[in-house]
């Protein structure tokens, strides 16, 4: 907040999320849920939700949001807007730990762009900040698309996709092809990622072990769920799970910056927005969810990339719900990512945005 104030923002205020930012579905005893502005049958999403649905409903122009397993994405790709899971250290960030990241949510590339302008910036008593130059991101634009070479999966080779998602992708893709995208089926093996960020979000967890012992009663399922799985691990898990991440960063790397690449191209939602008194997927085309993140996967595993990663409005399904499609980037490439995005929002079609 500090940086923003210096750059001359106006904080009107804090919105929605779930307990303790946990889960993709903003709800909580203490406000309630948020819906949907697109439909107020549905959810929001989250853990953003709050931070989505004021920019969907026309309340801000932009709003920031926090992205671990994919709650800056999620609501933004479920209200129909544009959300950037920026690359860690952009934003400066307080842990020493670059799963968790803050981004912007906002209508175009261009309005994320100027409000991470005053987001990032150094700041000497934050360990992870990068010397990026704010300036760099005002007056964004566009990346020409002829040319520009996409890597698309529309599973990540093993997720299930809702049909209603994949359609709207594949019609999403016909244009970028029109619009000159090479487009190639591709993307680099990421099923391993699932057990690292399984292992590194309960290690993170385990930090509310006292909270939960203390008021048990008042923490939910899930959350309680969850710190126990991070109390339960043991040195070499983590160990483990910490050396199989750094080989997951640089695949992820390897596959965009050496090979035919610019971008990877993906659903950043495996399903439609789904009923507000739902509290998770539990399962995607007959297939179960085990877990309250499961469902997350497509975003997730890109989490574990530590790649930027923005979604863009990819069209609407036939029953009028918002799909995203999620381009990630190149590590560190967090500004010509939002230029590729602005050029592949226009040649997909207008945001989903409540009038």
């Amino acid at each position: 907040m500090a940086l923003l104030r210096r750059a001359g923002a106006v904080i009107l205020g804090k919105t929605n999320v779930p307990e303790f930012g946990a889960g993709s579905q903003t709800f909580n005893p203490v406000f309630g849920p948020t819906r949907n502005p697109l439909d107020t049958r549905l959810t929001a999403g989250g853990s953003s939700g709050g931070a989505a649905a004021a920019v969907a409903a026309g309340l801000l122009p932009f709003a920031d949001g926090s992205d671990l397993a994919a709650s800056v994405r999620n609501p933004a790709a479920f209200c129909g807007l544009v959300g950037l899971r920026t690359t860690p250290g952009l934003v400066p960030a307080d842990l020493l730990d670059p799963l968790g990241v803050v981004g912007p949510i906002a209508r175009t590339a261009a309005d994320a762009a100027l409000l991470l302008a005053g987001l990032c910036g150094t700041d000497p008593a934050r360990p992870l900040a990068r010397p990026d130059r704010p300036g760099d991101f005002l007056a964004l634009a566009e990346e020409p698309l002829r040319g520009l070479r996409v890597a698309w999966t529309f599973d990540l080779g093993d997720l299930p996709v809702q049909p209603e998602v994949q359609a709207v992708l594949a019609t999403c893709r016909i244009r970028l092809e029109a619009a000159g995208c090479i487009v190639t089926d591709a993307a680099p093996a990421l099923s391993d990622a699932d057990d690292v960020f399984a292992v590194l979000r309960a290690e993170r967890m385990a930090v509310r072990a006292p909270f939960l012992r203390a008021h048990r009663d008042q923490v939910k399922a899930t959350l309680a769920w969850n710190i126990e799985v991070g109390m339960g691990l043991n040195g070499e898990q983590i160990a483990q799970a910490h050396a199989r991440h750094a080989a997951i960063v640089e695949r992820v790397a390897a596959f965009l910056a050496s090979g035919p690449y610019d971008v990877l191209a993906l659903p950043t939602v495996q399903v439609v927005p789904f009923p507000v008194e739902q509290e998770w997927v539990t399962q995607i085309n007959g297939q179960p969810m085990q877990t309250y993140i499961d469902w997350m996967r497509s975003c997730s595993r890109i989490t574990v990339s530590l790649h930027p990663a923005v979604t863009v409005p990819a069209g609407l399904t036939v029953d009028g719900l918002p799909a995203g499609l999620q381009l990630v980037g190149r590590y560190g490439a967090d500004r010509r990512l939002l230029q590729i995005a602005a050029a592949v929002h226009a040649a997909a079609g207008s945001p989903a945005t409540a009038s």
